[in-house]
């Protein structure tokens, strides 16, 4: 009896800190962006890249918390490469939105993820799905259509970069199918490998493209030390969200943790509208709960299926990693074989 209180309160807390580290990284991306007048997305992400390098390094081959999973050095380029430059993408994409857009409507955004895996796995790989997982997003997509209809703060070129991430995240999360076929990694493994490459993708155009900005930032920005300071912590906290995960993972079920992800969202929307005071309209905020009711109720119909049906496994294996790509990480385990 007392191991089962032990794991429900292990699972509360699990989920409680990874709803913190998501929260402040999303927090503290867009006070930087707002706030600070940092206005480099691709500058951040290089910044959230090395520090998660660094940390991945340091918990893997220093503090030896976590084991490394061994890599060929013919996989590391045919195989983990491709998969750091669509997780490159998926990640600078996220900030661009931030840049431009209320966290609130960025969030909202990215649930339609389900939508599109869904449907780049139909249009390009021809899967067939049971018409009650299309009948699900249904209100998924009517809600960010009313959401995007209200927004009052719209625009277009933030949402087509929240929109794009969403088909980033997917692709990231189909390839891993087939790229990372016969590696079980988890969150930690996967920034040590791919965060280098990231890095290594992103520094060039990072420099072509906002070096002048940075450098111009840096020289007329007041209060310089506290300013790097926040910058490099949303670094530091990015990969905590990594560790976090993790944790959350191996001590929620797949039902659990698809709810809280939800739920996840529902925080930190309230939490960016108490901290920015960005303008919501009623219909924007009804269009958001009819989204993440939507989200809730797709986890659900997908999870009877996989519980009931055999042909569609490698669907729902699919779409249980999407939920788990949160932020920087791509997550494999058999916590997706448990939906």
């Amino acid at each position: 009896m007392e191991s089962g209180y032990w794991a429900g309160f292990r699972a509360i807390l699990s989920i409680l800190q990874w709803w913190a580290f998501n929260v402040t990284v999303i927090i503290m991306n867009k006070w930087i962006f707002q706030k600070l007048d940092f206005k480099f997305p691709l500058s951040v992400s290089c910044v959230h890249f090395i520090c998660s390098s660094l940390g991945a390094y340091l918990v893997i081959k220093v503090l030896k918390i976590k084991p490394l999973i061994e890599v060929d050095p013919e996989d590391r380029w045919r195989r983990i490469f491709p998969m750091s430059f669509v997780f490159c993408i998926n990640i600078v994409l996220g900030n661009i939105s931030l840049r431009y857009i209320p966290v609130s409507f960025m969030q909202t955004v990215k649930s339609f993820t389900p939508g599109t895996t869904v449907f780049l796995q139909w249009l390009v790989w021809g899967k067939s799905f049971d018409l009650q997982i299309w009948s699900s997003l249904v209100p998924i997509v009517g809600g960010i259509l009313l959401t995007s209809i209200t927004e009052l703060s719209f625009n277009i070129f933030g949402f087509c970069a929240a929109l794009f991430g969403c088909l980033a995240t997917s692709t990231k999360t189909i390839l891993a199918e087939s790229l990372l076929h016969g590696y079980k990694f988890d969150s930690i493994n996967t920034v040590f490998y791919m965060a280098p490459f990231a890095t290594m993708i992103l520094a060039v155009p990072a420099l072509l493209l906002e070096g002048a900005g940075v450098l111009h930032w840096l020289q007329t920005h007041n209060q310089l030390g506290s300013s790097l300071m926040i910058l490099f912590s949303s670094g530091v906290f990015a990969f905590c969200l990594n560790f976090s995960i993790f944790f959350v993972i191996h001590s929620t079920t797949a039902v659990t943790f698809n709810v809280a992800g939800n739920l996840k969202v529902a925080v930190a929307i309230m939490v960016s509208w108490l901290i920015f005071r960005n303008p919501i309209s009623a219909l924007n905020m009804f269009g958001c709960a009819i989204t993440l009711i939507g989200c809730t109720f797709y986890g659900y119909v997908r999870h009877k299926l996989s519980q009931g049906a055999a042909q569609v496994p490698v669907t729902i294996k699919a779409e249980d990693l999407e939920k788990q790509m949160e932020a920087l990480p791509l997550v494999m385990s058999d916590k997706t074989e448990k939906s």
